[in-house]
């Protein structure tokens, strides 16, 4: 549906967008956004986590052009290693969506679309080159007849970093080198009309990194990373009002460690291969659209020394939905089962409201339920985990107003995420009985002549509810106050624009004994089309050269620059 007609708060990061964060990573990306904040363990290819409206990195499911991508040992989505490159645009949808996705899609769900094919043929290339001996090379073609269809794209990067800790990092972890980052990756999207109303697709990404890493003194600590996609689904026109569409896929999460200074750590790999089998069906109705889904996931975990005692489970899921509209009103509601081969039975819903009582204002109301099943490592990982643990489940309220004219658009929304049995981080995991999040964000979007403006206010307060020692802490790494602001001159073959986002204090641990303080941070940007086909840009990141943490210990970019220049037909 168009963004402006959901209930829920989304945004749509299209190509223009992503190319204008050269040198930056996917979580870097993401976190500019509304509602996102991000801590990570370095540069490119660390490990990251996003918090989607306060939540936990584990409360927000990671979508590939429909397909289920992130680790099932961690449980956290994979955005560690996902080329730029390859992507077309993203969708962020904000808010509990376990009556339509299942576990783990908390907070949100993030789905990633792939670039697919055009009619005619449509090559691209670019190259890069920037900080710490940053290169990066790339180029692809879309192409299409009308019936057949396809788009390629492959991509090569190289950096050598900088140290991913300093002194003060924890366990002693500190390693004073450079710590790099090597990416290869490339995807294919193939496509061919089916008579007049079905079609059939199939995917194939693949991404492979080198990452360097610190964990101590004496060894260079590094390990291989790879996310692999493969995908083939068909849809189309079963009867008048009746559409369907079957999709199986295939997602793999692989984490091989080949060298490291912890002797706590075992050499080799830990994977998460999930096979997704999905039947969808939508039914045009009287109340609107119905939807009509079944769903079968099979996870396989594997680690390097002993398995797990568990490495396996399965899920089994059936939803329905409806979403329609009529005068000034509109709704979604949705309810899903899932029957999980370790914890039984799930059962979650959502319902939502819209009101338009002018054609610019309009208001917004939904109530939803959610649960997250415990990843392997909580459970079964040798002295860390607890098989003990419990899902999650939680209660989720919203109410949003908004207002748009013409190329304007403003939006407030109150959101209030109460968890049961929240699941502590770090070694030997608990379920804690209450967890509260709750908070407001306002967002602006808008042209004035040639100037593109945007800005986004978060007041969030993440706080663990449960009487005892930690009652009323905040929860760790999550900035109660985050303000971010952009804006671009666009004229002709002309394009200057400057990024502002500001964080309040955190902490980096529930008990609050660590605090990391706030910062800010300003990018610049310009871009130059100096002929019909080819265009030239530069990039500063961090132009004040603010030394910062978003987890304790780690180092986060400093000052950089970086200048591409792109080769594609129009």
């Amino acid at each position: 549906m168009r963004v402006d007609e959901a209930i829920a708060d989304v945004t749509v990061i299209d190509r223009a967008e992503i190319e204008r964060s050269e040198g930056q990573s996917l979580i870097e990306l993401l976190a500019r956004e509304p509602g996102i904040q991000f801590s990570s363990s370095g540069g490119l290819g660390k490990t990251g986590s996003l918090f989607l409206r306060g939540h936990e990195s584990r409360h927000t499911l990671l979508l590939i052009d429909g397909v289920r991508v992130g680790s099932a040992t961690a449980g956290t989505p994979s955005i560690d290693n996902l080329p730029l490159d390859s992507i077309d645009r993203i969708e962020i949808v904000r808010g509990p969506l376990s009556s339509l996705y299942g576990s783990d899609a908390v907070g949100g769900v993030i789905q990633i679309f792939t670039r697919r094919g055009q009619e005619g043929f449509h090559p691209n290339a670019h190259a890069a080159v920037g900080s710490h001996r940053y290169g990066r090379l790339g180029g692809g073609a879309a192409f299409g007849d009308g019936r057949f269809d396809g788009a390629v794209q492959v991509q090569t990067l190289d950096t050598d970093g900088f140290s991913a800790t300093n002194a003060r990092v924890p366990f002693g972890n500190f390693n004073p080198d450079r710590d790099g980052f090597e990416q290869n990756a490339a995807n294919l999207r193939l496509g061919t009309k089916l008579g007049e109303s079905w079609r059939i697709e199939g995917l194939l990404l693949e991404s492979r990194g080198k990452v360097q890493y610190d964990d101590g003194p004496g060894a260079d600590s590094r390990a291989r990373l790879r996310t692999a996609v493969q995908s083939l689904q068909a849809g189309g026109r079963v009867l008048d009002g009746w559409h369907t569409k079957l999709l199986a896929a295939h997602s793999v999460d692989s984490y091989d460690t080949v060298a490291t200074a912890n002797p706590f750590y075992d050499l080799g790999v830990i994977e998460t291969s999930q096979k997704q089998f999905t039947w969808e069906n939508t039914f045009a109705t009287p109340l609107g659209t119905a939807l009509a889904l079944l769903e079968r996931l099979d996870q396989d975990v594997s680690r390097p020394a002993a398995p797990f005692a568990l490495g396996d489970r399965r899920i089994d899921a059936v939803a329905l939905g409806l979403s329609g509209s009529a005068a000034d009103h509109s709704w979604q509601a949705s309810v899903r089962n899932d029957r999980n081969s370790q914890f039984g039975n799930q059962t979650t819903g959502s319902m939502g409201w819209g009101y338009a009582f002018t054609p610019a204002w309009s208001v917004g109301a939904s109530y939803g339920t959610s649960f997250v099943a415990p990843s392997f490592n909580q459970l079964y990982y040798p002295g860390f985990g607890n098989p003990d643990l419990k899902p999650e489940e939680g209660r989720h309220a919203e109410l949003s107003l908004a207002w748009r004219s013409g190329v304007h658009a403003v939006r407030a929304a109150w959101f209030d995420s109460r968890i049961r049995s929240f699941i502590s981080s770090g070694p030997a995991p608990v379920n804690i009985p209450r967890t509260r999040i709750d908070g407001v964000t306002l967002s602006y979007e808008g042209r004035w002549r040639d100037f593109v403006f945007g800005a986004s206010l978060d007041r969030i307060d993440p706080r663990n509810e449960t009487h005892g020692a930690s009652y009323g802490k905040q929860l760790p790494r999550r900035s109660e106050v985050a303000f971010k602001t952009h804006v671009d001159w666009i004229r002709g073959p002309w394009s200057l624009g400057a990024t502002w986002a500001a964080y309040s204090d955190r902490f980096d641990d529930a008990a609050n004994a660590r605090p990391l303080p706030g910062y800010g941070t300003v990018d610049l940007r310009a871009d130059w089309r100096f002929t019909r086909d080819w265009s030239v840009g530069a990039r500063l990141n961090n132009v004040g050269d603010k030394a910062y943490e978003t987890a304790f210990g780690y180092d986060q970019p400093r000052r950089e620059a970086f200048l591409v220049v792109r080769y594609e037909p129009r």
